[in-house]
């Protein structure tokens, strides 16, 4: 049996960033990590299946955050511009997006004066009613589906204002050596300071009492701590209850369990291909004025899989695509075969290339189906109507005792990203110190 301050379940962003926290602050710290790995959602893979470097999860870092750009200088890692042309598919044509969904500043107008909470569908269907705003509104929808992987039906229209008002497109970066230096930096520096961590190290059963906690694993070794913090998804906090991973708490948390319960949590998958060639670059677009793909960064598409992206401003052949929102819900119980297939079809389809022939081109693929993935079993959360409440809940420690972090109880405009992950781990921390 091992005794420490703090127990930590979960070695994903939010968990090292508090351990990382709590251990500089002398806690004796450690983190249970269920997974072979640290990192969580964000998975870089090097050298493998003939991927020199590719994002499984986390790929870019959105905007000028000021935490996670604070820890790659302490790091040390250099990062570089996600730049790029934005392209579009549409009627059968390319055409450069220009980023601006047509009627978006009324949109925008109409949200400004929102002062309800409600959601994105009941917003949309009270003040665009006129059959000439259906474009928009779909348009709307397929964004908060695809960008913000949330259900039109449950997600808060405050929380995309939020978001959308506070969005710079010209600020996203990739780290030069992949996420996961970031993930080495943290799990270094907390091992520096004198924490554990266990990979392999399932929590299975959690028995507590005010100021005392006992955790039993799946390989049955037994971990005592006078706190916990649970760093897991919501993802997993939402599972059914024979789902792999879901763990036993005793005595029950009725009032947090329901908070979460109440939270929205998406549905991603993503689709990572190697080819031979990068075909697309000499693409004909049908257009003269439109110019070359040459520079392509995104291209958005109403394929099954409908967005992709290069590694733009850097010349590579892997093209990454993305389904999210309830349409990935859809499709998390085929196999990785039956989703590569139809990537290659959706390419297929825009690119006036066969499917087959586009599979034989391959040097590598993965698919990475994060909802389908236990101890993950989605993407990222996004605020409901219900959001801010659960979160005052969860804000509130149990007993002084249970503590809770992760992207989802995060509060500012950065939602859903490694940012949010490390800025809830870093308050959750803080508020044990």
């Amino acid at each position: 049996m091992e005794n420490t301050d703090v127990l930590i379940i979960g070695a994903g962003a939010a968990g090292l960033m508090a351990a990382y926290t709590l251990a500089k602050a002398g806690k004796k710290v450690t983190v249970l990590e269920a997974r072979d790995r640290t990192g969580g959602r964000t998975n870089t893979i090097y050298r493998s299946h003939f991927f020199e470097r590719a994002e499984l999860g986390a790929e870019f870092i959105h905007g000028n955050v000021p935490i996670t750009l604070g820890l790659v200088a302490e790091a040390g890692l250099s990062y570089h511009h996600a730049g790029g042309e934005m392209w579009r598919f549409d009627g059968g044509k390319f055409q450069k997006d220009t980023g601006m969904i047509e009627g978006w500043d009324e949109l925008m107008q109409k949200l400004d004066e929102q002062q309800e909470e409600v959601t994105l569908n009941q917003f949309l269907d009270t003040h665009f009613v006129n059959e000439s705003y259906k474009e928009l509104k779909d348009q709307v929808r397929r964004y908060a589906s695809g960008y913000d992987t949330s259900d039109p039906d449950r997600v808060s229209v405050l929380s995309l204002r939020k978001e959308w008002q506070a969005e710079d497109d010209d600020a996203q970066y990739r780290i030069d050596d992949g996420y996961c230096a970031l993930i080495r930096y943290l799990t270094g520096a907390i091992k520096a300071a004198g924490g554990v961590i266990y990979l392999n190290a399932a929590l299975q059963r959690l028995q507590w009492e005010k100021g005392s906690v006992t955790a039993h694993t799946a390989d049955g070794s037994v971990y005592e701590a006078k706190q916990l913090l649970f760093a897991v998804p919501l993802g997993v906090w939402q599972a059914p209850e024979k789902a792999h991973g879901k763990f036993q708490i005793e005595p029950p948390i009725t009032e947090q369990a329901a908070a979460l319960d109440r939270m929205g949590f998406g549905s991603v998958i993503k689709v990572l291909l190697q080819f031979k060639e990068a075909f697309w670059v000499d693409q004909p677009t049908g257009d003269a004025d439109q110019g070359s793909m040459r520079d392509m960064g995104f291209l958005f598409t109403e394929e099954v899989i409908p967005t992709w992206w290069t590694q733009a401003p850097a010349t590579s052949e892997l093209l990454t695509g993305w389904l999210g929102g309830p349409a990935a819900d859809d499709w998390k119980d085929r196999t990785d075969e039956e989703i590569l297939m139809q990537a290659l079809t959706s390419l297929g389809n825009v690119f006036s290339h066969d499917a087959e022939g586009l599979k034989n081109d391959l040097i590598a693929w993965h698919v990475a189906n994060w909802s389908a993935e236990p101890y993950t079993y989605g993407s990222y959360a996004y605020d409901t109507v219900d959001t801010v409440r659960s979160q005052q809940i969860l804000n509130t420690p149990v007993q002084e005792t249970l503590y809770f972090a992760g992207e989802f109880m995060y509060q500012g405009t950065a939602m859903g990203t490694v940012e949010a992950a490390l800025t809830s781990g870093k308050l959750a921390a803080e508020k044990m110190i």
